[in-house]
């Protein structure tokens, strides 16, 4: 390593890093947003619009950032959110993550589309995980890797619902992207999904019109929640879906804005979709943190919790294992002491009263 990880003092320097280091090709694929990259830009600047309102003088010497999520208590609010092919960015891919992220003490999400299968992921040791899940044409498909998920020992199942078809990433376009040839995507060897071929557009915008179900609906997202509730009873749904469909828990995402570019950024939907689903499950938001603030924003405005997808590859790319490990320490202290700056000892005194937006109820300041 020619870098000083000492010298790595905040998770944004991991992506200048990061671009230094990777291939073009693999870079521009897990740095762009969709077309015009607004969203993008917009995941992160709506932070910027949300400031604090601290509490002072309380007695702060004792903080406790854990909280549980769907029963399993972690040790802070901030979770892996599953990305695609990590062994782009380091030999050893998502198992260095689902290692960091243990380590941590924190969830860690498995793409459908990793670079490394389930059962490799389970044998890094023990951990709770995730699986997102992408549903393809071919529901047999579908039910053996669930099937699989829970065999090895995954605890709920994210259902992705906002790619019937892919986002247009002009920078893959351009790329050509392909994934290199001695990768695969693990989870569908043996199932004749695993490579994606070179094409004259994204090879993979083609491999998801080619598998990829653009049908699914309301309709047919009941079948996923009888799969998971009645097949498999160990396994809790959790989904970006409404509460009716039956899902254990919401996270607001815009697939880190490489989908439909012009959707708002997923902090300014989250109060709507808090308040929508009355507390009748918890709601987690994805896209653009980078900071403990933006932790702490997200459950002043009712979050449970918050996925990092991004920082983690791009440390992942720099420095293997101990690079992820270093983002969820840096992302945990800086949490911890905007708690402790805003007067909050644990996850649940933090309230929306903590926190102040453009979009709330003019306040007057009654004249001492």
């Amino acid at each position: 390593m020619f870098h000083n990880m000492e010298s790595v003092t905040n998770v944004m320097e991991y992506e200048i890093l990061a671009k230094k280091r990777l291939p073009k090709m693999i870079y521009d694929y897990y740095a762009s947003g969709a077309e015009d990259q607004w969203t993008l830009q917009e995941n992160r600047n709506a932070f910027s619009k949300i400031l604090f309102r601290p509490r002072i003088l309380v007695d702060v010497s004792n903080i406790d950032t854990t909280t549980s999520v769907l029963g399993y208590k972690i040790s802070m609010p901030i979770m892996v959110a599953p990305t695609a092919m990590q062994k782009m960015a380091h030999p050893e891919g998502e198992c260095a993550t689902a290692r960091a992220t243990s380590a941590a003490g924190t969830i860690m999400t498995l793409s459908s589309w990793g670079t490394s299968s389930v059962e490799e992921v389970a044998s890094t040791g023990p951990g709770i995980r995730f699986f997102q899940l992408y549903v393809y044409k071919d529901r047999n498909v579908v039910m053996q890797l669930v099937k699989r998920a829970e065999r090895a020992g995954f605890k709920a199942i994210a259902l992705t619902v906002d790619t019937p078809r892919l986002g247009r990433r002009e920078a893959d376009i351009k790329n050509r992207f392909v994934l290199p040839p001695n990768l695969s995507l693990k989870n569908f060897e043996g199932l004749d999904l695993g490579k994606i071929d070179k094409t004259d557009d994204s090879g993979l915008a083609s491999y998801v019109a080619g598998q990829v179900d653009q049908s699914l609906s309301w309709k047919t997202s009941s079948f996923f929640w009888s799969i998971a509730f009645n097949d498999f009873p160990s396994l809790t749904c959790l989904a970006r879906l409404a509460v009716e469909s039956g899902a254990a828990g919401i996270i607001v995402s815009n697939h880190g804005a490489r989908q439909l570019d012009y959707a708002p950024a997923t902090v300014m939907a989250l109060e709507e979709v808090v308040k929508a689903v009355q507390g009748r499950l918890p709601v987690f938001l994805d896209g653009g943190i980078r900071r403990g603030t933006d932790v702490f924003k997200a459950l002043a405005l009712g979050a449970s919790g918050v996925f990092i997808g991004r920082p983690v590859v791009f440390s992942l790319a720099v420095d293997g294992e101990a690079g992820v490990r270093k983002v969820l320490q840096m992302l945990h202290d800086e949490f911890e002491l905007t708690m402790a700056l805003s007067g909050c000892l644990s996850i649940k005194e933090i309230s929306r009263s903590h926190i102040t937006t453009p979009w709330d109820p003019l306040r007057i300041t009654p004249r001492l």
